[in-house]
């Protein structure tokens, strides 16, 4: 499928010295602050070593089952292979903690995410992802229905946009915020889109997990032309909607319209709860899981019962299946030296174009599938602030704050989550802030710059960009 799947999520740490730092009365604000989470110079000695540039293994180890690569994919890997009855299942990762994009951190004392921050409420099809929930407690069944712990669930008022100069409730821009001419077309495009996302999910055809949907020849076609292209054919053109989806397309996939195809823009609503206009009586709100630490508070507990077999600080070098079992060489970080471990059966848990370079022979179908797949540079930016930030009139402050501006918001902000939202505190105060920049683009061009200059410009330069993006909302200053 042609869409963009998320890739390396650089992590900027900064606490804000001021209560309101975006705020114009300043000339200036200082920072304390430095990137924090994926270590992109371990992730390219892998790209960069060729065999025989490493030591000869210190020491051989057997296992039951090998797991390369600790995000929730291969977390939940190691958890079935336990369940399976192997009992000895080691895992590895070069990132000196477990989660992959679903890390956490901490500044103040209040916990945040490093990259991925919620989980949707699993239609029924999702067997495994009910399974895991109500395993950790997260929902249980009474007299036959699905029941989540509220303290799990994302405390309202969930979501607002900033438009036409206060706050909304909802991410759908209002029609009624919209300039007078635009808002007849809107409304009517809203419905026409909503009825599309009908017509496509029909007969489950974007149940998840996808191996659980319906395929057919109409999704093949989807998945070869780019969802604006489709937009574009289907005259879906107020720029309200197309914003929103575009908005969407970002905050899923990394990157705009432009690039992800018509299957997975369509995919976003369709294996959810849909696409539903202003008034339509089945409008609904996506049920949302969600912590102060983001979904770092699932991959902690999936992590937990590994115990000292979760190897952290490992890089595999390579990967060599025999007949009755196979191998991986790790760098070990700490004690820098390669150990080689053995086991009957390997999981490569970890990015495709990774498996290319760690497989000592790579199938024959995994090269073609490489090429055609992107990867999304993200920027997650945690910002520590004083106080509550002044606010504009409207909707309240809300777990996830996002601006409308179709023609100075820069194109990669997502908008802002409130880490402190999940907590009982019956008033504002102190508080992390967690920005999210898609940096895909519009184009591989955009894409490919947008990651060169993630890797190579500093940190203080990224701080001063994201505080700027929220002058509009956050206009006028407290005394600090």
């Amino acid at each position: 499928m042609s869409v963009l799947k998320p890739g390396r999520r650089a992590v900027l740490a900064a606490a804000a010295s001021l209560p309101l730092w975006a705020c114009t009365r300043h000339t200036e604000a200082s920072y304390a602050g430095g990137w924090v989470g994926a270590d992109a110079e371990r992730g390219h000695r892998v790209r960069d070593l060729k065999s025989g540039e490493w030591p000869a293994p210190s020491v051989q180890r057997r296992a039951g089952a090998l797991v390369v690569g600790a995000g929730i994919s291969g977390l939940a890997a190691a958890r079935a292979l336990r369940q399976s009855g192997i009992d000895d299942v080691q895992v590895f990762d070069l990132e000196d903690a477990a989660g992959g994009n679903s890390r956490g951190h901490a500044l103040g004392g209040m916990a945040c995410p490093l990259g991925a921050h919620y989980l949707p409420v699993p239609g029924e099809s999702a067997v495994e992802v009910i399974a895991l929930l109500e395993e950790l407690g997260l929902r249980t069944t009474e007299h036959g229905q699905p029941v989540y712990d509220e303290r799990h669930l994302c405390h309202s008022p969930q979501e607002r946009l900033f438009v036409g100069g206060q706050w909304h409730d909802g991410l759908l821009p209002p029609v009624e915020a919209l300039p007078a001419e635009q808002r007849a077309s809107t409304q009517a495009q809203y419905v026409q889109f909503s009825a599309a996302v009908r017509r496509a999910g029909e007969g489950g055809a974007f149940s998840m997990p996808t191996a659980r949907s319906s395929w057919r020849p109409a999704l093949d076609a989807l998945d070869a032309v780019p969802f604006a292209q489709w937009l574009a054919a289907q005259g879906l053109n107020a720029p309200a909607l197309r914003w929103y989806l575009d908005y969407c397309c970002r905050d899923d996939y990394g990157a705009g319209a432009a690039q992800v195809s018509a299957w997975a823009g369509i995919h976003y609503f369709a294996s959810r709860h849909g696409f539903h206009a202003p008034g339509e009586s089945n409008e609904i709100r996506d049920g949302v899981l969600t912590w102060p630490e983001g979904n770092a508070w699932l991959s902690r507990r999936l992590a937990a019962p590994l115990g000292d077999r979760l190897h952290t600080g490992c890089i595999a070098l390579r990967v060599r299946e025999s007949r009755f079992e196979a191998s991986v060489d790790v760098w070990n970080v700490r004690a820098q030296t390669v150990e080689r471990w053995t086991a009957p059966q390997l999981v490569l848990a970890v990015p495709l174009f990774i498996a290319a370079c760690l497989l000592e022979v790579p199938p024959a179908a995994l090269m073609p599938a490489v090429t055609a797949m992107r990867h999304a540079p993200w920027l997650v930016a945690n910002l520590q602030l004083a106080e509550a930030l002044d606010d504009r009139p409207g909707a309240p402050p809300s777990w996830d704050n996002v601006v409308y501006d179709t023609t100075t918001q820069p194109v990669a902000t997502l908008g802002y989550v409130d880490a402190m939202h999940q907590s009982t505190r019956p008033h504002p105060g102190p508080t992390v802030l967690t920005a999210y920049w898609a940096l895909g683009g519009d184009s591989a061009a955009q894409l490919q710059a947008q990651r060169a200059r993630l890797l190579n410009e500093p940190w203080s330069m990224w701080a001063q960009a994201v505080v700027a993006t929220w002058h509009v909302p956050t206009p006028t200053c407290r005394k600090s």
